[in-house]
């Protein structure tokens, strides 16, 4: 087998698509995007995966959608959010302090 090469059959569209739109419910843009949260492979964040791992990571993000005791994620993220989100905790610390907030470290 070759270097990050897929070990069984392609996916087919229909489950990818629905794992694109689970992605999305869970606040993600897409593939690339989730990449790091849900710990795919550049071959995934491609949109590539194999049957079962397509089933697994349906299943997964299913789970998340009826589980109670999850955090309901957002179902969509606004550019702003996505932005602070992404910003350094030191930055994101010092405009709170700037605007009145206490910031204490865990």
């Amino acid at each position: 087998m070759a270097f990050n090469s897929p070990s069984g059959p392609p996916a087919s569209k229909r489950q990818t698509d629905r794992l694109l739109e689970l992605l999305i419910a869970a606040g993600h843009d897409g593939f690339r995007d989730a990449r790091g949260p849900m710990g795919f492979t550049q071959r995934q964040a491609n949109g590539k995966f194999t049957v079962a791992e397509a089933e697994a990571f349906i299943a997964e993000l299913e789970g998340a959608e009826h589980d109670e005791t999850a955090p309901t994620p957002p179902s969509r993220m606004s550019a702003a959010e996505r932005a602070v989100r992404d910003l350094p905790d030191d930055v994101l610390a010092a405009e709170l302090q700037r605007r009145g907030w206490v910031v204490m470290e865990p």
